[in-house]
């Protein structure tokens, strides 16, 4: 049986690469819904939709767990996939409370980046409510850098000018933690680390998504029953060209 994951994009492939790390005798599907992203700036009821016809097809893949590895589909559909199927639906939301943990140690505050409709999500204000006690978590959306890495435009002279004009009124020193919301922010993590100071942190959900993973399986007693191979499917067509084949090896070995 396989593991499916399903992402907006490319972003989740950030998720998998770390899966294939901890678990590297497993077989994947990957579903990217190429046709109708970014997610971040559509309706919820339009996101819930695109979410359920990905998740049936994975279904219908002799999956034995699916992970939504998008903060948006995860904060909007999560609780109906979990009623939907009988599999395990594991989910990623933004890694705030190692975030805070950290910077209160530090004296700073934590910045947030991610899709609008994920920061605007109550799912997100009662996980930054729950752990914020100190009043020192701020969030800025970053629509452009899903869509520089659905092109992607992953090189300084794009990205660092988006950065700019998205974060340049802020003053970056005042920040310990700086915590990736979108399943494709870890691709800019070497942008990130040129453009904040040098002292400030940089973390996401990928790792600790497939930790989570790995240890629902270990409970099932359904781990490590397969060869590592890999499918990608782009919104219901399995990509079958060596071209998409050598896209996506070469996405995930930007993670490496």
């Amino acid at each position: 049986m396989k593991i499916g994951i399903f992402d907006s994009g490319v972003g989740g492939l950030t998720v998998m690469h770390e899966a294939l790390k901890l678990m590297p005798n497993e077989d994947y599907v990957f579903y990217a819904d190429t046709r109708h992203v970014p997610y971040g700036e559509k309706s919820k009821d339009e996101v819930r939709q695109y979410v359920i016809e990905a998740a049936d097809y994975l279904a219908a893949q002799n999956i034995k767990a699916l992970v939504i590895a998008c903060n948006t589909a995860t904060s909007i559909a999560v609780t109906d996939l979990r009623q939907r199927y009988d599999f395990p639906v594991i989910g990623i939301e933004p890694a705030v409370k190692p975030a805070v943990q950290n910077s209160i140690i530090k004296h700073k505050k934590v910045l947030v980046l991610a899709t609008r409709l994920t920061l605007n999500e109550e799912k997100f204000h009662n996980l930054v409510k729950s752990i914020d006690t100190e009043d020192i978590v701020e969030s800025v959306p970053m629509p452009g850098l899903v869509q520089l890495a659905e092109e992607r435009k992953f090189g300084d002279e794009d990205v660092l000018p988006y950065l700019e004009q998205a974060l340049g009124d802020l003053d970056l020193r005042q920040y310990g933690t700086v915590v990736l919301g979108c399943t494709h922010f870890p691709y800019f993590r070497s942008n990130l680390c040129r453009f904040f100071p040098e002292e400030v942190d940089i973390i996401d959900g990928s790792n600790g998504t497939a930790r989570h993973l790995q240890h629902v399986l270990e409970e099932r007693g359904q781990i490590g029953d397969g060869t590592g191979q890999m499918n990608f499917v782009k919104s219901g067509v399995t990509a079958e060209s060596p071209e998409e084949m050598m896209d996506y090896r070469h996405l995930m070995g930007l993670l490496s």
